[in-house]
């Protein structure tokens, strides 16, 4: 049986601090996940390692993304990036007024 259509920017979490992250789809190679922040980042000295290639979009709001390599992106809705499995990576910023929606998918 088929779901019904689900909107992207539709069941945003109200009222919260940090980030919410939610499975969409997922089979054997590609897993995708909405990511809702406000205001968050990464803890300081942290470091994303994955096993994986990522793919970035972000949809609404803003974000700064910086690279072990000490490149530093920052992000506005339609910008998109690929991430390179084991390309260790954090999340400076996103936008603390109006919540940062983003879609990932790790292939």
């Amino acid at each position: 049986m088929n779901k019904p259509a689900e909107n992207i920017f539709e069941n945003l979490p109200e009222n919260f601090k940090g980030e919410i992250i939610e499975e969409i789809l997922r089979n054997k190679n590609l897993k995708i996940k909405r990511i809702v922040s406000n205001g968050a980042s990464s803890p300081e000295n942290f470091w994303y390692d994955q096993d994986e290639n990522e793919f970035v979009l972000l949809l609404a709001g803003s974000a700064g993304i910086s690279f072990n390599d000490d490149t530093k992106i920052n992000l506005k809705p339609g910008d998109y990036l690929v991430i390179e499995a084991h390309r260790k990576h954090r999340v400076d910023w996103t936008d603390p007024v109006q919540k940062t929606i983003w879609l990932t998918f790790f292939y």
